[in-house]
């Protein structure tokens, strides 16, 4: 029976795949590789930076936020009183260093972790659909193959296996720059592994992975069709299925659920809290108990959905929360039916062979899920791809065992729960608006220019939100940007404070009729260095919002709580009306996730393309904020800042 208590220790639970000794050589043997953990052992500790580096950066970004010059002067009195010579920040600053230091003595690897770990995710009890998964959109199944659902969905399963064996065999190779190599821990958490919803305020992950495993052991996945679940064995007798293998059991199961069922997964969809106490409800049935623990063991989630996404933003939508009334008219019940969300990997496939992923975000960061999906359809597109014959020598195609379908015992409680769980999940799905809007130039263009593919994306936002509010003061909102600290051991993320003065100069001059072009120019170059600079620095955790989380944790119960936390402006700043983040993907289309505060936007954007001639942005918020406006205006900024570039400056 799945347990309902926490382990306290959960994370070293999950074992990690095979790794060689750093600087070894790579053995011919079979189930050896260049050892995906190897440069664990070298990779520097999390660092605490100064406490001085870091209130000065606080400053440089509550400038360009102050609705006056009055306010700014007060929160900056109140910084310079925090981290005076014997002050409560110094005493803070040396608690955390202490925590840092003891932690690294008794064998913690990350002063951080379990506060980001719980703070960020396991302890949010909001639903996670919408306000923290989030997913990626493939391109079209390679014309090679037939343009069928169940073939994309058969072969995407078995590169994905395929993937996971090498993963477990430590053939994955580690990730990095030419100059520093990027923790890989992660990726311990991509398979066999599930969120638990806790019953005490604090979810966990539990893992099945087996130490030493040769990836064909436990290699079942779940596969949801029309809420029903089904056990599908991806590994027989020491080899992974062929495509045709897997297709045939595929079709068999879309031929047996040819009706609706109770769709548990709906569930995982809910509060938190409201899940764990329908969890409890569930596991208290062994032959339920038993189910959960099917699921949670499985590789991944295969989701095969009835559903036929017409364009680019539906496709974005039904991967991001499933279809609904509302986005899918007269297409039937809600798609959250057919999810698992605890699971680290969904792959969804639909009726007309779209497909792409839907992440679970508490213990793995979208870069590790980029790698997988990147690798598997890399893969796919190769003629030369390894789909395996269906009867290898000395084996039988009537020896494969067939799927089998795990259906739940619905009792009068859990079908009252998943009523409730339909309501909810309704008003949170349906109160979500979404646009898509793709620029006319790319990346090659903006580099003839001279200037960072990324910082000019982030400037184009900073524009077209300044000009989405209006006013004269406050024209940049608190924007945060996802940096990779993977440089780390057990790194995650910093935020970028993209607002600087440097930006809000130059967003000003944009609508300043007195203000020349060439002078336009110079101001935008000065906020993209600015730009680049704190990227690099928050890359090596020299931010300021990880610092201060740090120091807020270290306060001791009934401690006074320092005014500068309390200051208005200093909450403004990390308040994140603009939460953004790129990925670098040749086969992505839909990418994105949802706004994190109520009056914000979530602002997906991808400059990488490579043969693609055009930026995209995704943007996600509340249906009551103006979310057509907002992407009208990035279209307006993203136009005009290519215009300032290739025009002649005006005299």
């Amino acid at each position: 029976m799945p347990t309902r208590k926490r382990p306290p220790f959960w994370k070293s639970l999950a074992p990690a795949p095979l790794a060689l000794p750093a600087g070894s050589t790579p053995s011919a043997k079979p189930g050896q590789g260049p050892g995906t953990f190897s440069a664990q052992a070298s990779l520097p500790h999390l660092p605490v930076p100064p406490l001085s580096e870091t209130l000065k950066r606080v400053k440089d970004t509550l400038r360009p936020l102050a609705h006056s010059n009055d306010e700014f002067e007060a929160a900056s009195k109140k910084v310079d009183e925090f981290g005076k010579a014997g002050g409560q920040g110094q005493e803070l600053h040396a608690r955390l260093e202490k925590w840092r230091d003891d932690g690294e003595k008794e064998g913690r690897d990350h002063w951080l972790e379990e506060w980001w770990d719980d703070g960020a995710y396991l302890g949010y009890r909001d639903s996670v659909v919408v306000n923290v998964s989030y997913y990626y959109g493939f391109d079209a199944h390679p014309s090679h193959y037939p343009q069928t659902s169940t073939h994309r969905a058969a072969s995407l399963t078995r590169a994905t296996m395929l993937f996971r064996q090498k993963l477990k065999l430590g053939q994955i190779k580690p990730e990095g720059t030419k100059d520093t190599a990027f923790c890989m821990d992660t990726f311990r958490w991509m398979f066999d592994c599930s969120r638990v919803p806790g019953p005490e305020g604090l979810d966990w992950s539990t893992s099945y992975a087996v130490a030493g495993a040769q990836g064909t052991e436990n290699a079942h996945i779940v596969v949801l069709r029309r809420g029903r679940v089904w056990k599908l064995r991806t590994a027989q007798d020491g080899r992974i299925l062929s495509t045709e293998e897997l297709e045939t059991q595929i079709k068999r199961i879309i031929a047996e659920t040819t009706s609706d069922y109770p769709g548990i997964g709906l569930l995982t969809s809910t509060n938190r809290d409201t899940w764990a106490t329908n969890y409890t409800t569930l596991s208290s049935n062994p032959h339920n108990a038993k189910i959960l623990e099917d699921i949670q063991s499985a590789s991944f989630v295969l989701c095969l959905d009835t559903e036929q996404p017409k364009d680019l933003v539906q496709h974005s939508r039904f991967l991001w929360h499933g279809s609904s009334p509302a986005t899918n008219p007269g297409g039937g019940r809600l798609g959250l039916y057919n999810r698992w969300v605890d699971k680290p990997v969904q792959l969804i496939v639909f009726d007309n062979a779209e497909a792409g992923i839907m992440g679970e975000h508490s213990v793995m960061d979208g870069t590790p899920t980029v790698t997988l999906c990147d690798t598997v359809l890399d893969m796919l597109a190769d003629p030369a791809f390894d789909h395996s014959s269906p009867t290898p020598s000395g084996a039988s195609s009537s020896s494969v065992k067939g799927p089998e379908p795990l259906d739940f015992e619905v009792n009068a409680e859990v079908e009252k729960a998943l009523k409730s769980a339909e309501q909810e999940s309704l008003e949170l799905v349906d109160g979500q608006a979404m646009n898509v809007f793709r620029t006319q130039y790319g990346k090659k263009a903006i580099k003839t220019f001279g200037v960072s593919p990324d910082s000019w994306a982030q400037m184009v936002v900073q524009l077209a939100y300044a000009r989405l509010i209006g006013g004269s003061v406050n024209r940049q909102g608190g924007t945060y940007e996802a940096a990779t600290t993977r440089r780390f051991l057990k790194g995650r993320t910093e935020a970028i404070r993209v607002v600087s003065s440097e930006s809000d100069d130059w967003v000003r001059s944009m609508d300043d009729a007195n203000v020349r072009n060439e002078e336009r120019k110079r101001l935008f170059g000065l906020a993209c260095k600015k730009h680049v600079e704190l990227a690099k620095a928050a890359g090596k955790a020299e931010g300021v919002d990880r610092h201060i989380l740090g120091l807020k944790k270290v306060l001791k119960e009934g401690e006074d709580v320092p005014e500068l936390f309390n200051d208005p402006l200093f909450k403004r700043s990390s308040y994140w009306v603009l939460s953004t983040s790129a990925v670098f993907s040749k086969h992505f289309g839909p990418y994105g996730w949802g706004e994190v505060v109520p009056d914000g936007y979530g602002v997906a954007y991808m400059t990488g393309f490579d043969g693609r001639y055009y930026l995209q942005y995704t943007i996600t918020s509340r249906k009551e904020m103006p979310n057509s406006k907002f992407v009208e205006e990035i279209a307006r900024a993203a136009q005009d800042l290519y215009d300032l570039h290739v025009a002649k400056s005006k005299l």
